[in-house]
């Protein structure tokens, strides 16, 4: 089903967003990147003995006239990031009051643009069964934002998804930026090796996880039909009493637990965001409560 989320409304939203992030909050969207390597930026890093043939204009001629003998200075190298951003587009994405599917776009988007706003590399793909799909890659700039965001309207979700099966494979990188899953995490597949990949790629993994009301506060009361948002033959007839809700708040409250532990222990950043949240309460509210932005 084609939606209409990146419009010229919430553009301009984003670019307000952006304007009081820069102004007021720096973290995991600000300053530059700095790698392990050596290169051409202004900041100092190291010596090393000056070999011939290295650029004249490096050597610390203070150190020559101190020790009698020539030093290359090194400097760090700044580089520019790759932000990839992973999409669950499977059919429970769309459950609930409020579609969990285009809170996925908006947040997709938005952070894409922040990153953009960093001089990152953004490239962003929708996760459709074990395989992944790319939407739009490698934007630089402000320019190819507004040109290619756009195609977030044509995502569909539908069917399941295996998010390990998907990323494991697939060109991540290592260590040159920011992995972003958004997903509900609510399934039986495998998501754990794609965290620990990720993790062991030396990427910054940020997972959000993103539920509805619904799920996060169910109001069911009495006999209700229910079927498995991925799978519409399953299908469950229930009473639901206080002891079922009440095994059901422990079961989410096992499954939040359970990312949000994986998450930490692996360095990555974990949020967990309702599909009813407004972007600014989620940037300027719940990532600088998760020190995500600070």
């Amino acid at each position: 089903m084609k939606r209409t989320i990146i419009n010229e409304e919430f553009l301009q939203q984003v670019e307000s967003l952006q304007t009081l992030i820069r102004n007021n909050v720096a973290g995991m969207f600000g300053g530059t990147h700095q790698s392990k390597s050596y290169g051409s930026s202004c900041e100092f890093a190291d010596y090393r003995d000056y070999v011939p043939g290295d650029d004249i204009t490096k050597i610390d001629w203070n150190a020559y006239a101190r020790f009698d003998k020539l030093y290359q200075k090194l400097y760090l190298d700044e580089r520019q990031m790759h932000t990839k951003i992973y999409i669950d587009t499977s059919r429970s994405m769309e459950y609930g009051r409020a579609d969990k599917a285009e809170q996925a776009l908006r947040l997709a988007a938005t952070i894409a643009y922040l990153s953009l706003s960093e001089m990152d590399k953004v490239s962003i793909y929708a996760i459709k069964g074990a395989t992944i799909e790319c939407v739009v890659e490698g934007m630089v700039g402000k320019d190819s934002f507004v040109n290619e965001i756009g195609k977030l309207n044509e995502v569909e979700f539908s069917g399941d998804i295996c998010l390990s099966d998907a990323i494991v494979p697939s060109n991540v990188g290592y260590g040159d930026g920011m992995s972003v899953i958004i997903s509900d995490f609510l399934t039986d597949n495998d998501y754990e090796s794609a965290i620990n990949h990720l993790a062991d790629k030396r990427r910054d993994v940020f997972c959000i996880q993103v539920l509805s009301p619904d799920e996060l506060n169910p109001k069911l009361r009495g006999k209700v039909h229910l079927f498995d948002s991925e799978d519409a033959t399953r299908i469950y007839r229930k009473n639901i009493k206080k002891d079922i809700m009440k095994a059901y708040r422990k079961a989410l409250e096992f499954a939040t637990n359970r990312i949000n532990d994986l998450c930490a222990s692996r360095g990555a950043n974990y949020l967990l965001v309702s599909s009813e949240d407004k972007m600014g309460d989620v940037f300027f509210g719940k990532m600088v409560e998760k020190e995500v932005l600070k």
